[in-house]
């Protein structure tokens, strides 16, 4: 007998946790995994709860288990398995019924896909899920891209199961088509950004500062309790204050610097550039990842390139121009944090236009602020700029936060400049200040690319007068 009010297939990690909240809620799931074992897991972990949990060996019992019209969450790996999941279901389903990719998909996928069911009489939704295991059991940060009768159907069990911040679910629908997986893609590429910037900080007090993990714990807890304060602040000091019990040495101190990456980062530079948009600290967050996979190459580039020469950067420390404090240091990272938030959000205004999602920025900052990655107390301050306007769709330019860089880029430029000097590599940090660099001045350096692309392809400048399809008489030519 059909029962169940929604229905999970995928039950790995993230499928099994999203399904538990679920039942845990109240409401009657059904779910079904390729691999029938993983059922019988799953199972028993939500007997205790309100819930009814209804394990179906097959897609044709977990339809049959739905409730009409059927609701069905796909929890798969993102690309062609998505794709055979929707087959399988395909001749199962009536007009009517509704799929939900709640997976880390490419929103071209899901515009694809869309397009595919809507003539058949299908509805589906992108649905992006932030906040790992973690979220996905307690509550996630939720961003659905569908239309407005879909997202109703589904509105009482995302609320429910999404985190609250102050008592606001922290889900909402974000436009139509792709949008909810694409606000998700630029949240993973603020995630990749801050992660880097964060990962540059500790590098700068392990190899300049000379700091052990457990001293550098209690900086990054100091600093949760201000203007940085996030979850990602937070569990890095609970990070560089844990011990491996192997060895007794500090636990960061014996992970390979080798890190991976599943590709949202990758996307959200290309959207980007397809966009005409910089993203640079992305960019230098996702360049980090990859050079930190040639270690071998990086083994014999410590042998044969040389530091940076010692009296110069003696030199400098004396002078007093490159000493840092750990009050700079928090500044630094606060400055090049709101520029790589920055960055999104005009990302995402410029995606607004170009598709016409009609995206609420400010909503999409209160939706960060609990349940996802990249939370932050910054993004009520955000959210609160995004109401007021930012010119040109650029959070750097709102009052506030023009405030805020105005007393702690100074900062950031220090801790470039010394990390330059010493031969640490910042490349986000360092991005983040080129880019301020180049948004604070009207006039840039791109005119004399103009005369040299005029020069040897004729390509043409407009000049200061307005007057356009001009070309020079350059000398030699």
């Amino acid at each position: 007998m059909a029962q169940a009010e929604i229905g999970l297939i995928g039950l790995a990690v993230m499928g099994a946790n999203l399904a538990l909240n679920i039942a845990e809620k109240g409401f009657s799931i059904a779910i079904h995994n390729r691999s029938a074992g993983r059922i019988d897991e799953v199972l028993p972990q939500a007997d205790a709860l309100k819930g009814d949990m209804i394990g179906c060996r097959t897609p044709e019992e977990l339809v049959a288990s739905l409730k009409s019209p059927r609701s069905i969450i796909i929890m798969v790996k993102a690309g062609q398995p998505v794709d055979d999941v929707i087959d399988q279901l395909l001749p199962l389903l009536a007009p009517g019924d509704t799929l939900i990719d709640a997976g880390n998909a490419n929103f071209h996928d899901t515009r694809r896909r869309l397009n595919r069911l809507k003539p058949m009489g299908f509805g589906f939704i992108g649905m992006g899920v932030s906040g790992g295991e973690e979220g996905a059991r307690h509550g996630p940060s939720i961003m659905v891209g569908g239309t407005p009768e879909e997202y109703a159907r589904l509105e009482t069990i995302l609320q429910a199961i999404a985190a609250k911040f102050q008592g606001d679910p922290c889900v909402d629908l974000m436009g139509p088509d792709g949008a909810g997986h694409f606000v998700k893609t630029v949240h993973n590429g603020i995630e990749y950004a801050d992660m880097q910037m964060i990962a540059e900080v500790y590098g700068y007090l392990r190899d300049q500062g000379q700091l052990q993990p457990k001293a550098m714990a209690g900086m990054f807890q100091t600093w949760n309790k201000g203007p940085l304060k996030s979850y990602l602040i937070e569990i890095t000091g609970k990070i560089l204050a844990t011990t491996d019990p192997d060895t007794g040495q500090p636990m960061v101190d014996v992970i390979e610097d080798r890190a991976g990456q599943k590709g949202t980062g990758r996307w959200t530079l290309i959207e980007a550039l397809t966009l005409g948009q910089s993203a640079s600290t992305i960019e230098a967050a996702v360049g980090a990842r990859s050079w930190s996979a040639a270690k071998q190459a990086r083994l014999v580039g410590e042998d044969l390139l040389p530091d940076p020469d010692g009296e110069t950067t003696k030199q400098a420390e004396q002078d007093g121009e490159i000493a840092i404090s750990d009050a700079e240091l928090e500044q630094a990272l606060l400055a090049a944090k709101i520029i790589a938030y920055s960055q999104g959000f005009s990302l995402l205004s410029a995606a607004d236009q170009q598709y016409g999602w009609d995206l609420d920025l400010a909503r999409i900052a209160e939706i960060w602020r609990e349940g996802c990655i990249i939370r932050s107390a910054m993004l009520d301050d955000m959210a609160a700029a995004a109401r007021s306007g930012m010119p040109h769709g650029h959070l750097i330019f709102s009052a506030s936060f023009a405030a805020r860089l105005a007393s702690s880029v100074r900062s950031l430029r220090r801790f470039v400049a010394s990390s330059a000097l010493h031969g640490l590599a910042t490349p986000a940090m360092s991005s983040a200040l080129a880019y301020y660099d180049t948004m604070r001045r009207a006039r840039g350096t791109t005119n004399l690319i103009q005369a040299q692309r005029d020069f040897f392809g004729a390509h043409g400048f407009e000049r200061l007068d307005g007057r356009a399809d001009q070309h020079g008489p350059w000398q030699g030519q």
